[in-house]
């Protein structure tokens, strides 16, 4: 699940608070958020177990853009069914998009 909230900050700007969740029947040691807004940096993102076993953690981005990022989960990318778009990477997989615009509405069929 991605679920996310625009924030106003003290400078009178706008932040966009995006908590990812995985679900609690994913066993791993580790899960990693790993995208283009913290350089594909593979550990800088680590995610936790909450009270009710679920993977989550936490960002806030820049709003109006459209980030790229993927799950690494115990050195193994993962998908996820939830963001709100995907696109073709160079190594022949996809990588997933998180929307921060406050107008952008998820195609549905």
């Amino acid at each position: 699940m991605i679920y996310k909230e625009f924030l106003k900050t003290e400078q009178g700007g706008t932040v966009v608070r995006v908590t990812l969740t995985l679900p609690d029947g994913i066993w791993a040691d580790n899960i990693y958020l790993v995208g283009d807004f913290n350089g594909w940096d593979q550990s800088s993102h680590p995610m936790r177990r909450n009270h009710a076993g679920q993977w989550t953690t936490v960002v806030d981005l820049q709003p109006g853009r459209a980030y790229q990022f993927r799950y690494l989960c115990d050195g193994e990318w993962m998908n996820d069914s939830q963001a709100d778009a995907y696109v073709f990477n160079p190594y022949g997989s996809h990588n997933f998009i998180v929307v921060t615009d406050p107008d952008f509405r998820k195609h549905t069929d």
